[in-house]
């Protein structure tokens, strides 16, 4: 394990601060702000390496460093929750008027997994999740899945945020932040205190001589309810806590401590307390640690598995730190002060925005037998699909593609919500809409009375329009009044989250922010994280913003008209019909020199790539164009391929998640059995051997996603 944060870097500094009932909260000091009285935070005061990289990344790296001291081996995954990523210098950048692409280049949310991969030899899928203040825990979740699956034998995951001002003034603007510190709990608690730092944890199927703890299960739902607030009767905190315990195999009276995930805000704490009394017939010690850390947002799960298995390997029960009087209305009293006593078993908790929720079972090794193990081996079946492209929605964008092959360009904000009722969408901007739109058609096209049971959503960049518009105001008011409607709305998974609110998908709610293969991450995960007979939403979606989408995507060049979109797909394993499938068969870094043969054999070989597909679709993002026809050169040369290979972006136009739409493309030229004219021939209906086509994500990463017919 791999800790930074306001307590100390390491977990000997870690374990002392918490047996020392130390709060590491005070005054803010790593950037100057227009207010007499900052409210206090949590903010790590030690050097950090890689000065010429962003906050987020050099916390990351120096996690990164701790856990991985002493493997020398390689990593099979590494799976990354992260809310702010490059955002800190974004700010500084844009209040210098700074217009040169390059010096955004660590922006994005990916940037910081993929620099941990690089620096660390990962070969494999490098998963960014951003479900805001849950992030870190559903990361470990994710991860615990890959290997439980066997998909993966090393896996390095957790979370990681920087204090930043979007989010400072963000939760202040929602009046969500204690101005004289967090008090978890407390009767008189007013909110929060925002915090920064990342814990990482190295989890592997092999069995070392001294494993410090096992994790046992982990659970994901979601509320459902609100954008920002939590269910009141906490019903999807307890949802995730039953799951973890599920999955664990073990009951609620084997768990000797909770690690509540507190956050000193007033509708918060009281939820979750609810949830604990209704799980716990007799509720186990229990405390928050927000009151000696502040909320570090995406990185508090995973810090928080940390601080779990400290409390599992060293006897140690950590305070309710800074709480006085603990509220009479949850029944149950937390932790005073700091106690030793041993522990089998901890379940730590993680809530965030949109109702995401995670919780995760933490034992000793071999004190339990293992949970229960799902694999699922039906394929995802495609029932409802939908896209939206600068042509239209999905009927206008196959009938452009079939009259004139280019489809690029961005709908207006009108055009986009056509099928939404006016009222649902007034408040919301482009990325929520083309969400919302996406998942509403797609579902429609199911035929299904049904609603879904999840959602997945991938997205290269987040609701850029938002992130725009609070930073503008931020800046034009002298940061007197930021907008709280638009810090709502900027959290990545806020758009995921209004689709999970619609149709009442309580499930785990993902979302994926991996640039280029954002869609392909969602995917992916979807596959991890759902049973045979769930039905689910897996969406891809981007906006193309006239300020940021410049700066921040190296493919979109400021000579070219915007382009936008994505596609939704409504899935399900157990559908008995005729439907096209879809997988995500492939996921690697391609700086492994061997990454192309290693895609040949996922894909079954020569003959089978040959037998299988009449079509390729290949993705090049405009900032690897050369990079990707190498790849895609090697690739048509090894396996031979003789039918038509077609770059999607050259339809598309230049946007994240525009694979997303490749694949809905590619659904409807199987369903419909014919392929344009302008793919290498005449129109043709009935077209022989086309019993499925490839779409390759080419580039940074090489990515495969199967469609074809049962």
């Amino acid at each position: 394990m791999g800790i930074v944060s306001p307590l100390g870097t390491g977990l000997t500094a870690t374990e002392q601060a918490l047996r020392n009932d130390i709060s590491a909260i005070g005054p803010l000091e790593l950037f100057t702000v227009n207010q007499d009285a900052a409210p206090p935070v949590g903010e790590v005061r030690e050097n950090l390496p890689a000065a010429d990289l962003p906050r987020t990344h050099r916390l990351a790296l120096a996690a990164a460093a701790q856990a991985m001291e002493k493997c020398d081996k390689p990593l099979d995954a590494v799976i990354l929750g992260t809310t702010t990523g490059g955002i800190l210098t974004t700010e500084t950048l844009l209040r210098n008027n700074d217009n040169n692409p390059d010096c955004y280049r660590y922006h994005g949310l990916s940037s910081v997994a993929e620099e941990i991969a690089g620096q660390q030899g990962c070969k494999g899928p490098v998963i960014t999740v951003s479900t805001a203040c849950s992030s870190g825990a559903a990361a470990i979740e994710i991860a615990l899945e890959m290997l439980r699956k066997g998909e993966a034998c090393r896996v390095l995951a957790g979370g990681v945020d920087s204090l930043c001002r979007l989010t400072c003034f963000g939760f202040h603007s929602l009046q969500l932040v204690d101005p004289e510190g967090s008090r978890p709990l407390d009767k008189n608690r007013r909110g929060m205190s925002v915090a920064e730092g990342v814990a990482l944890l190295l989890l592997t199927t092999e069995k070392s001589a001294d494993p410090v703890v096992e994790i046992l299960g982990g659970g994901l739902s979601c509320d459902a309810y609100h954008p920002a607030a939590p269910h009141p009767r906490g019903h999807g905190a307890l949802m995730a806590m039953k799951k973890a315990l599920a999955a664990a195999g073990i009951r609620p009276e084997d768990i000797d401590y909770i690690n509540l995930h507190g956050t000193g805000t007033p509708d918060n704490d009281l939820a979750e307390a609810r949830a604990v009394n209704d799980l716990f017939a007799e509720v186990p010690p229990l405390s928050s640690i927000k009151g000696a850390t502040g909320h570090s947002l995406a990185a508090a799960g995973a810090i928080e598995a940390v601080v779990a298995a400290l409390a599992v390997s060293r006897n140690l029960l950590p305070a309710n730190t800074r709480c006085l009087e603990p509220d009479p209305e949850f029944i149950f009293k937390p932790l005073k002060t700091p106690l030793k006593r041993p522990v089998s078993a901890v379940l730590s908790n993680s809530f965030g925005f949109g109702g995401n929720n995670a919780a995760l079972v933490i034992a000793k090794p071999d004190k339990f037998a293992p949970g229960p193990l799902k694999i699922n081996k039906a394929p995802f079946k495609i029932i409802g699909r939908a896209c939206l492209t600068g042509a239209g929605h999905m009927t206008e964008t196959m009938a452009a593609l079939y009259r004139r092959g280019q489809v690029a360009g961005t709908l207006s904000l009108e055009e986009i919500s056509t099928n939404l009722a006016p009222r649902s969408v007034r408040r919301l901007k482009r990325l929520a809409r083309i969400a919302l739109s996406l998942a509403t058609a797609a579902h429609d096209d199911s035929g299904r009375d049904s609603s879904p049971m999840s959602v997945f959503m991938g997205t290269g960049w987040g609701a850029l329009s938002e992130t725009y518009d609070f930073l503008a105001r931020l800046t034009e008011t002298g940061e007197k009044f930021p907008s709280p409607t638009d810090f709502v709305g900027s959290v990545h998974n806020g758009a995921a989250g209004q689709a999970a609110i619609k149709f009442k998908a309580t499930g785990p709610n993902i979302t994926t922010s991996g640039g280029d293969y954002s869609f392909e991450q969602a995917l992916l995960t979807a596959d991890l994280l759902t049973d045979n007979d769930e039905s689910i939403l897996v969406l891809g979606a981007d906006e193309g913003h006239p300020q940021f989408s410049f700066l921040f995507d190296p493919s979109i060049d400021r000579a070219q008209p915007l382009a936008d979109g994505g596609g939704g797909f409504y899935l399900s394993r157990n559908d008995s019909g005729n439907d096209p499938t879809i997988r995500v068969s492939f996921f690697e870094n391609s700086a492994d020199a061997d990454v192309m043969n290693a895609l040949l054999k996922s894909c079954g070989g020569t003959k089978t790539i040959n037998a299988d597909y009449g079509l390729i679709l290949a993705g090049i993002p405009a900032a690897c164009r050369e990079q990707g026809r190498e790849q895609l050169d090697c690739f048509i040369k090894e396996t031979g391929f003789r039918g038509p290979v077609i770059d999607y972006r050259k339809l598309l136009g230049e946007f994240a998640s525009a694979s997303a739409v490749a694949a809905v493309m590619a659904a409807d030229f199987l369903t419909e059995d014919r392929l344009p004219a302008s793919f290498g021939g005449p129109e043709t209906a009935g077209i022989s051997g086309l019993k499925g086509v490839l779409v390759l994500g080419l580039g940074r990463f090489v990515t495969a996603m199967e469609i074809k017919n049962p």
